[in-house]
């Protein structure tokens, strides 16, 4: 990746939860088979395995992703909606993996359908960008007040989760949150 450029992979079967790591990354890391051997050695002795589709397209789940970022020596801090998104300290984090709904469509016809989607959000040279594989590139949010409204605006819905990217210190310490936040 050259300087001022964001990495950015497209959406490619069900493979948001690797777009979503690759981009969080912002370099790509994971493929489907680096996925699917986290999978077997989550669930080693499963016929179906239960961290991903059963027609091996994908779909990976949450312990695929907290698996593959512990592999990098990052954690996944999964954030509890209760709190308000003011609480959280910014620069201890390295990035935001949601997971949304979202709509299913064959090709150009949108389906009555929605199923989860895992994206990426993360602060490339100063500026925060939705990394979410559906969309055609990057989309710049903007400064720290424009991510916070985003990922308010995000985790209203009511089905969406979000988990914080961080160093495993920085976990360990609980550091991602503001020490004077009053919902600590």
């Amino acid at each position: 990746m050259s300087d001022g450029e964001v990495f950015h992979e497209k959406q490619r079967l069900e493979l948001c939860a690797i777009h979503a790591l690759n981009n969080v990354l912002q370099e790509r890391v994971f493929t489907k088979e680096t996925a699917d051997d986290i999978c077997k050695r989550l669930a080693p002795q499963c016929v179906v395995n239960p961290h991903r589709s059963v027609l091996g397209t994908g779909n990976y789940d949450v312990n695929v992703i907290m698996a593959a970022l512990q592999s990098r020596d990052l954690a996944a801090v999964w954030w509890d909606k209760r709190r308000m998104v003011q609480s959280l300290c910014m620069s201890k984090v390295q990035g935001f993996i949601l997971n949304v709904p979202s709509r299913v469509s064959l090709g150009i016809v949108s389906l009555p359908l929605r199923r989860r989607h895992w994206l990426a959000v993360r602060q490339v040279n100063g500026q925060y960008y939705n990394l979410d594989s559906k969309l055609k590139g990057a989309a710049c949010i903007g400064g720290e007040a424009e991510l916070r409204a985003f990922l308010s605006e995000q985790l209203s819905q009511e089905v969406a989760e979000m988990l914080l990217v961080v160093r495993r210190d920085v976990e360990e310490e609980g550091s991602w949150l503001n020490p004077d936040s009053p919902n600590n």
